[in-house]
């Protein structure tokens, strides 16, 4: 019998959640036939039997958190449901002649941390450095208050939590078994309805991001806008003979990466992260593009965009793209960004405040193209294609004057495409 065990998933992943079996206790599989997925906080991973065999038993279910490295299942080599009978029948035997007498009652079987269980068995979603900490502590973890905005609780909650309280509380009210209810016409009474969902790993890990990004960084946003007439006008006239010769369309977000990529060049603290009291100072663009799929953002990044042309920025933003809608993106795809693009206008946003992509400190919002009146000068107006962009950045270390040149950098770049092929 073999062990079915979480597998190493990258250095920044300790755990997933078991989303679903794809097979069922007794029936058979062959070597490389997947037995369940599992979510973790940025890809679904699928894991796959290394043997051929019968699924003789399901450890942990769908929806349980599980380590890297720990047992969720066991496969018995052979066909059929037999096998494992006969299998656990020479184990039985094996156990009763190693008894040291007869009639003594056979031990039990060896307790799976039968001690720590009752912290474990708590309702809380806890990390597993908070559990082993409770249970080394014998706290339970439903004691524990969480600063998470979702009620997880991490090692540190664990570390304050004051085990000597000066005086009990009063037991929890219990809740009331239905939504609160309003009299209606008669004097009778309804009750509303609610829908409870439990917040998928992918969308509880961004919310938590989120929140630290806003409560660890000194954020600010700056503003300015662009006229994308230029870069309109050059879509319009190439967009065609790009396509023929490149098989992809020319959109925005090239244009966008390439005067991010010159703007970054002339003011590197940007491009950068704090370390402590270090500032680390990137040599590399490896530039985040903000994707939005069915299970929440995901920020898949695109290599060396400094060394890329056009067309090939459009391909790499394309299959990225591509792979976070199907959920095929890896581990690979996702690490390592310097810096974050991006589009609530695909959505029809005109104006907003991008949170920071931490440890990053900067990040780059677009939004909705439109036609606004524009002063040409003291005599005429225009109705131009413009647009407002945001910078929010890190003001630890990035100084207002700095964030707003960036910005006036990005814009000028813009409002002059050719130029891109330049400062590129």
């Amino acid at each position: 019998m073999s062990e079915i065990k979480v597998p190493a998933m990258g250095e920044s992943i300790t755990e997933g959640t078991v989303s679903r079996w794809l097979v069922k206790e007794g029936e058979t599989v062959n070597q490389g036939d997947v037995l369940l997925e599992l979510e973790t906080d940025k890809v679904n991973i699928e894991i796959s039997a290394e043997e051929s065999g019968v699924l003789e038993k399901i450890v942990r279910q769908e929806g349980e958190t599980v380590e890297i490295g720990e047992t969720i299942g066991t496969l018995s080599a052979g066909t059929g449901g037999g096998s494992g009978a006969s299998a656990s029948q020479p184990a039985a035997t094996e156990q009763k002649q190693s008894a040291p007498a007869p009639e003594a009652p056979a031990p039990p079987p060896a307790p799976v941390a039968a001690a720590p269980e009752s912290s474990d068995s708590s309702s809380k979603t806890a990390s597993p450095s908070a559990r082993k900490l409770a249970r080394e502590r014998g706290i339970e973890l439903d004691q524990v208050q969480s600063k998470d905005p979702i009620g997880r609780v991490y090692q540190d909650d664990v570390k304050t939590h004051n085990t000597q309280a000066a005086a009990p509380t009063a037991p929890p009210a219990k809740a009331p078994a239905a939504a609160p209810s309003a009299p209606a016409a008669g004097g009778s009474t309804y009750t509303k309805p609610v829908e409870r969902q439990r917040m998928s790993r992918r969308r509880a890990t961004i919310a938590k991001r989120l929140v630290e990004a806003q409560q660890t960084a000194a954020m600010l946003t700056t503003f300015n806008e662009v006229d994308m007439t230029a870069i309109m006008d050059v879509r319009k006239r190439r967009k065609d003979k790009f396509k023929e010769k490149h098989e992809i369309n020319l959109g925005f977000m090239s244009f966008f990466t390439k005067a991010v990529v010159g703007a970054l060049k002339k003011f590197p603290t940007i491009n950068a992260e704090i370390d402590g009291e270090d500032v680390v100072l990137k040599k590399y663009y490896d530039i985040g593009i903000a994707v939005s799929a069915k299970e929440g953002l995901v920020v898949p990044v695109v290599r060396d965009a400094d060394r890329l042309g056009f067309a090939e920025i459009e391909k790499s933003i394309a299959d990225l793209a591509s792979k976070a809608r199907s959920n095929t993106l890896a581990l690979s795809d996702l690490q390592g960004g310097t810096f974050t693009i991006t589009n609530g206008g695909t959505f029809g946003s005109l104006l907003s405040t991008p949170i920071l992509n931490t440890p990053q400190v900067g990040i780059l919002g677009m939004h909705k193209i439109q036609l606004r009146p524009v002063a040409i000068d003291a005599e005429r107006m225009e109705n131009r294609p413009m647009m407002y962009i945001a910078l929010s950045y890190d003001h630890r270390i990035i100084d207002g004057s700095e964030a707003v040149r960036f910005l006036v950098t990005v814009k000028e770049l813009l409002e002059d495409p050719e130029s891109l092929l330049i400062e590129g």
